[in-house]
């Protein structure tokens, strides 16, 4: 836990200090494009360890990291790109979500089939998210 949080001081600190000598916008360009570019090699990573049979949540990260890395990914070229109308209201920001949900869905599943849950456990939680996010769109 030491090496951890010392390695995010040190990385907050390299943030800090980008922000302070090149600015905002080009201390977020850098950040996201870092963060986006780790963020595919790691559903990557995922992808070939499920490939080679070694962990059973290895599919459902392999998604949510794709999921991440295509909406974070859709927002930094959008805002590269001077948001540009054709990507505010596009749909096809979706199937990255879409991702994120696939990601999800197979993570509750493994965590069920080991506390030898049923289908429910799986349905509950992203019942509830959804109805969350309607209620807050709702309200």
């Amino acid at each position: 836990m030491t090496y951890a949080l010392s390695l995010l001081f040190a990385v907050a600190l390299a943030l800090f200090l980008a922000h302070i000598v090149l600015g905002y916008a080009a201390a977020y360009a850098i950040a996201y494009g870092a963060v986006i570019a780790m963020a595919a090699s790691i559903s990557g990573t995922f992808f070939w360890l499920w490939h080679r049979r070694q962990t059973p949540l290895a599919l459902g990260m392999g998604f949510s990291w794709a999921g991440t890395t295509g909406v974070l990914g859709w927002w930094w070229v959008y805002e590269i790109l001077q948001k540009p109308e054709a990507m505010v209201e596009s749909a096809g920001l979706f199937l990255f979500v879409a991702c994120y949900f696939v990601g999800a869905v197979l993570h509750f599943q493994v965590v069920g089939r080991s506390l030898g849950l049923g289908t429910a456990f799986l349905l509950l939680p992203v019942a509830g998210v959804l109805l969350l996010g309607g209620l807050a769109f709702a309200g």
